[in-house]
């Protein structure tokens, strides 16, 4: 169930933006017409096994393929000895200790997680390559294993990367504002020893994959796949493997989901491009779920250690000093940004003036991690709103109340945070008002002796959260001052074709956002025709689609940057149409002529009309006809589109990370059973705000698929691994992803705020999922009350998790004080 409500403060003239109009992608969807990586296939191509570890922490001794060779169609294989002499390691983000980790696309000398990939083998089927790997012997020195962040930073600790010198990867102090002020001035000092934000991640539908084609003539790599940025891949893969960037040409068209988990594919992805040129022939790699789950893309998992807040008896919140452990897994691949991005946030949606983070990220023998859906965000926005539940239980304050007194007010908007990230736009207490609504927070006393008549507790959490959208690559400058990274760009080209067709082209990369259908919204509002006259490419080809940069989709940015460059580009198209139209309709002045219904007219005298076919026409086929001052017109336009960043301040760990700011809360309503710790969510409501709404129907779909990964996350979703590095939840049996049955009912509303900074007044809206995962959490210590007051302390709270904190409460409670002055 969904019910909608909303409430809409823009002045935003609105043609077919803002209108719920048909996806333009969804018929060869549900025709099943899409074309998938793994759809894609060539003569004679080889199908892809990777040998994987079998331990987590281990000397490669010998590695011996002989007996797969023999065996009949098996076209060949690659070993970490023969990566190590075609390949350099792969570039690091980290500045030193990290800087020194040597990563390869095969294990190289040992093996540091179970399932890391060590030889890959090629046959003439999927089924004969992954027998062949069976036959490829590799002999282990077996090492100690460290599993846990903490436990890896101690003295003694088993070293995963020697030449790292230890398993730290980043250290660092960030501190705003006058910490020793704020606690003076308390009322009261609550003190939290410890909380742990649980690995996950996303589990798009669609696994890891390619087809790799080598072009021997031109030296040059065809790639089909589902990377989600083409742009990181391609900077991290080219340098390795020796080679210009432009000798990587990565396609896409449909991608099965992506939630930040397909960015850090380039490893397997070299090994696909060595094998195609070693063999001389396509290469084709699907993954399996268990490869996936055991050795890609995790969420980082998380601890908050000696968390103190300086809390006024007002209950006005000071500021907040905590030490976090960040578990970055066996190599960085993505990181340690992981180490900066929560920066964007660093208050949450509280006037927090005063903060002190230290930070460090350990590497472990687990698999490695990469963004996922909330990047680094999600553990900080949930470690802040843990705060402010605790504290008010603790202080015996109202959590509504305390949370309208410490938000970012609408008034204040837009709203510099102590560290100089800008808040664009928002209404936090309207929003959090609007969720208690929807799910009738006035009888939740009444629910809750009804809930008790049936033996049940009952339980209400609020979680609040920004999305923040459209890094600023500068921020990564501040883990490495010396990256030569700084502000984002995107691009996009549209052209106006010789038989009037429009047809624009991207730089992003979609994943099932609908970008084809709200381009073409833009397109159509510009230019004055139908969204159905607009042919948009579909998915990416960085051969034809103009790419620029760290072109690709990702970081809630493309209803910034990505429809930003397709406004620049039909901005200019439009201007040269009215320049044709102007020429061959008299020599007017250009800004005589309106675009309607795909026409060209004069204002004065609409009969006086000239078809976008004409101009098209006109241009390619008959321009000896134009004047000479419109002969320099070509119909094809391409823009960069450069969000307003400065280069952060590395000294003072200051400035803009990111241009908008999207708002989404959450309200859960859970009824417990106190003699087992099952649960169930009786009622939800999502109320978002993303700015002007481009696609409200797309808009809800993200709200409802966020809210299914933040209920997943919290009640099932953890990656458990065992001390000898066994990951426990490899698979869908013991991995249990929410589906239709498990969702609750869900109520949804909506605010527009228009964001100040943007072309369109829209604000990312793709990684809001973190309030639910906070909402659950804040329902069961609610519910718990009656039992022993425990403190919910895991962001992930199963059945038995929730028995736990019944059976014994005081375990829970030690991990908070409080000091009354």
């Amino acid at each position: 169930m969904s019910v909608t409500t909303s409430e809409e403060t823009t002045t935003l003239q609105k043609g077919f933006v803002g209108q719920s109009i048909p996806r333009k992608e969804d018929r060869r969807l549900v025709e099943g017409q899409g074309v998938f990586f793994d759809d894609v296939k060539r003569h004679g191509m080889g199908y892809l096994h990777f040998v994987r570890a079998p331990y987590a922490h281990a000397r490669i001794e010998s590695v011996d393929v002989s007996a797969a060779l023999e065996l009949p169609g098996v076209y060949g294989t690659l070993t970490g000895d023969e990566v190590a002499i075609l390949t350099d390691p792969f570039f690091q983000i980290a500045a030193e200790p990290g800087g020194s980790v040597k990563d390869y696309a095969l294990a190289v000398g040992k093996v540091r997680y179970i399932g890391e990939p060590v030889v890959a083998v090629v046959a003439e089927t999927r089924e004969l390559a992954r027998d062949a790997s069976e036959l490829v012997m590799v002999d282990y020195e077996p090492l100690e294993v460290v599993v846990d962040a903490r436990k890896a930073l101690e003295d003694g600790a088993p070293v995963l990367h020697e030449e790292a010198g230890g398993n730290v990867s980043y250290t660092g102090v960030w501190e705003w504002g006058d910490l020793d002020a704020a606690f003076a001035e308390a009322d009261h000092v609550v003190t939290i020893s410890e909380l742990h934000f649980d690995r996950f991640n996303s589990t798009p539908l669609e696994l890891d994959g390619a087809l790799v084609e080598f072009n021997r003539g031109t030296g040059q790599w065809t790639i089909t796949t589902n990377n989600q940025f083409p742009g990181f891949a391609v900077i991290m893969m080219a340098p390795a493997m020796r080679v210009g960037t432009d000798k990587l040409r990565i396609v896409t068209q449909d991608i099965g989901g992506g939630f930040g988990n397909k960015i850090t594919s380039h490893p397997q992805l070299v090994a696909c491009c060595l094998l195609a040129r070693k063999l001389n022939r396509p290469i084709q790699w699907t993954e399996w779920r268990t490869d996936f789950h055991q050795s890609m893309s995790h969420g980082n998992e998380r601890w908050f250690l000696d968390t103190e807040v300086a809390v006024k008896a007002d209950g006005t919140m000071l500021g907040f000093r905590t030490k976090a452990i960040d578990d970055a897994g066996a190599y960085l691949r993505y990181e340690p940004l992981g180490g900066v991005i929560w920066a964007q946030v660093s208050p949450g949606m509280y006037r927090w003036r005063n903060i002190r983070l230290e930070f460090t990220q350990a590497m472990t023998n687990k698999a490695p991690v990469s963004p996922n859906r909330g990047y680094s965000r999600m553990q900080h926005l949930w470690l802040t709103e843990r705060i402010i539940d605790i504290v008010a239980a603790e202080l015996g304050m109202d959590r509504v109340d305390i949370r309208k007194k410490n938000y970012v007010q609408p008034e204040d908007m837009p709203y510099e945070t102590p560290n100089g990230c800008v808040y664009d736009s928002g209404d936090y207490p309207r929003a959090l008002d609007m969720a208690l609504e929807l799910i009738g927070y006035d009888t939740i006393e009444e629910k809750r002796v009804e809930a008790a008549s049936r033996g049940k507790l009952l339980g209400i959490g609020i979680g609040s959260t920004l999305d923040s959208g459209t890094n600023n690559f500068g921020q990564s400058q501040l883990l490495n001052p010396d990256l030569q990274f700084s502000g984002n760009n995107e691009v996009a080209t549209v052209k106006l074709d010789i038989f009037g067709e429009i047809v624009v082209t991207l730089g992003t990369t979609p994943q099932g956002q609908g970008h084809e259908t709200v381009t073409s919204q833009v397109v159509a509002d510009i230019l004055g025709c139908d969204p159905s006259a607009v042919t948009v490419r579909v998915g990416h080809d960085s051969y034809w689609n103009s790419h620029a940069g760290f072109s690709g989709t990702y970081a809630s940015q493309f209803a910034v940057t990505g429809l930003g460059a397709v406004k620049g580009a039909v901005d200019q198209l439009a201007g040269e149409i009215r320049t044709i139209a102007a020429a061959v309709l008299g020599g007017v002045p250009a800004e005589q002529i309106e675009l309607e219904g795909g026409f060209a007219k004069l204002r004065d005298n609409p009969e006086a009309a000239i078809p976008f076919m004409g101009i098209g026409a006109i241009v390619n086929a008959n321009n000896a006809i134009l004047p000479e001052e419109a002969r320099e017109v070509t119909l094809n336009c391409r823009y960069v589109y450069v969000p307003p960043f400065e280069v952060p301040d590395k000294e003072r760990k200051y400035g803009n990370l990111t241009l908008t700011y999207a708002t989404q809360i959450h309200v859960c309503v859970v009824e417990v059973d106190p003699d087992t710790g099952a649960y169930e969510i009786v009622d939800y409501a999502a109320v978002d705000d993303c700015g002007n709404r481009i696609h409200p129907q797309i808009v809800e779909g993200q709200v409802h698929g966020a809210t299914a990964q933040a209920l997943g996350a919290a009640t099932h979703e953890t990656f458990t691994y065992d001390e000898q590095g066994n990951l426990l939840t490899p698979n869908f049996y013991d991995y249990h992803v929410p589906h239709a049955l498990d969702m609750p009912p869900l109520k949804t509303g909506y605010i527009e705020s228009p964001s100040p900074f943007t072309p369109l007044g829209a604000k990312g809206m793709g990684e809001g999922g973190g309030a639910g995962i906070h909402a659950v959490c804040a329902a069961l210590q609610d519910a718990l009350r009656p039992v022993g007051n425990p403190i919910v302390y895991d962001s992930c709270n199963p059945p038995h998790r929730v028995w736990g904190l019944i059976s014994n409460p005081a375990e829970s409670r030690g991990r908070v004080a409080v000091e009354s002055r």
